[in-house]
């Protein structure tokens, strides 16, 4: 019944300035006994309060009612009224060759280019061009870094929700969406990859295929009986988003230190500013995007205070298909055999050095020794070579070209060759 509500509340995502999704309990949980000996722990590292105040708090949580009205408009003129055939079509055309070519497009694409393509105030290209550089210096490392943090956050139904009813990242279907994740990444941080130029670099157009992916998928989650409004907001809201964007910046930032990179603050904040200018292209444009390093831990800190864990089997389901998805495939050649089964492994160990121990044990997970001692054996490596390139330019310069031929090479056998599509699921798994 809960469901069916929701349909008829939820008619835009525009976010409503006093609502307040009903597993956002931060406020029921702020003064637990365990939280409040973190926020004194951190203050006492690093000189300040990981606490926000309670109106960025009501501002995140408001925003789990928001979305994209811009891309909406498009979507639901074109993909919803056309078919999503035609609105590919549409969208591919504007992309390669300016949205001015499309002799059919309504006012509402004219709208979304328009601003898809004009910079905003605040945007700094050193700091963007920086923020992707020192994305790229993680290599292959942030690949699996990024995924296994995300899997602490499939307790949480908002985000559980989609990924299930989608299939993307569950069952037989997980190692081609992550592989899209992955693609999305490589894409959006090469060099030159979000410059407003035409043709529209491979960076932009990612951006902007995601962007539609995620309306169109949205559109029809808010019609879906199992969805939820009041307890989760909308489908991929702003808040939901905006932690993905700090899962690119602030959390490898730190966490990546464990495995031997060098990040400084002031790369850190570099990378805020790289990611905030990709979610703009995705159109996630929070008014409250943290404005530096101390902001964007206090975010996570709230994301983390205010975690339900109700999403269930829904949430199970989707952490227990993560490294299965990377298991060789038994028809594969020897040498490509004996390549997935060490990345598998590598997998593995990651995932269980990163993600907490508690979690892992909860979950139906592979043995994890001893590959689980591979990050920790690669860090005295790692740490010589971040302290080389940092005493020599020209070694950074080294760095950056062989991270990228990784990354790319990573890519290419996990694939097989193929590229992304980008292409929104059109039925739902129930």
């Amino acid at each position: 019944m809960r469901g069916s509500r929701a349909r008829i509340e939820v008619t835009s995502s525009k976010a409503d300035p006093n609502r307040i999704p009903s597993e956002f309990l931060y406020w029921d949980r702020v003064e637990d006994r365990r939280v409040q000996l973190a926020r004194r722990a951190w203050r006492a590292v690093w000189r300040f309060d990981p606490q926000p105040d309670d109106d960025f708090v009501r501002q995140f949580a408001h925003s789990y009612y928001d979305a994209d009205p811009v891309a909406e408009a498009f979507v639901d003129e074109v993909y919803m009224e056309r078919g999503a055939n035609e609105g590919r079509r549409m969208l591919d055309q504007a992309l390669e060759q300016g949205v001015g070519s499309v002799r059919d497009a309504p006012a509402s694409m004219r709208r979304l280019f328009e601003e898809f393509e004009r910079e905003p105030e605040w945007l700094d290209h050193e700091q963007v061009e920086l923020g992707a550089r020192v994305f790229r210096r993680y290599g292959t490392s942030v690949f699996s870094f990024a995924t296994t943090s995300t899997l602490e956050m499939y307790s949480e139904s908002s985000i559980a929700k989609p990924l299930s009813l989608t299939g993307g990242y569950a069952g037989d279907t997980a190692h081609k969406r992550q592989l899209e994740t992955v693609r999305f990444w490589i894409d959006v941080s090469e060099p030159g990859g979000l410059d407003p130029v035409q043709p529209t670099p491979r960076g932009r157009a990612t951006a902007m295929r995601v962007r539609i992916m995620h309306v169109f998928i949205r559109r029809r989650l808010m019609k879906h009986p199992e969805w939820d409004a009041e307890a989760w907001g909308v489908p991929i809201s702003i808040s939901d988003a905006t932690l993905t964007l700090m899962g690119g910046s602030v959390v490898p930032g730190l966490a990546l230190w464990s495995v031997g990179h060098q990040t400084t603050i002031r790369e850190i904040e570099a990378l805020l500013h790289y990611w905030r200018y990709v979610g703009h292209l995705l159109g996630v444009q929070p008014t409250w995007y943290p404005a530096d390093f101390k902001q964007s831990v206090q975010l996570m800190y709230a994301a983390f205070v205010k975690r339900a864990y109700a999403a269930g089997a829904d949430g199970r389901e989707l952490v227990e298909s993560y490294l299965p998805a990377f298991a060789p495939q038994a028809r594969t050649g020897l040498r490509k055999r004996v390549r997935d089964e060490l990345n598998y492994r590598a997998q593995i160990g990651y995932t269980r050095f990163w993600m907490l121990p508690a979690s892992y044990r909860r979950h139906e997970m592979p043995f994890p020794w001893p590959w689980a001692l591979h990050p920790v054996i690669q860090f005295p490596f790692v740490f010589t070579l971040e302290t080389c390139r940092r005493l020599a330019s020209p070694l950074d310069v080294a760095a950056d070209r062989v991270q990228r031929w990784r990354r790319n090479n990573w890519y290419a056998n996990e694939t097989g060759g193929k590229d992304a599509e980008f292409k929104p699921v059109e039925e739902f798994r129930r």
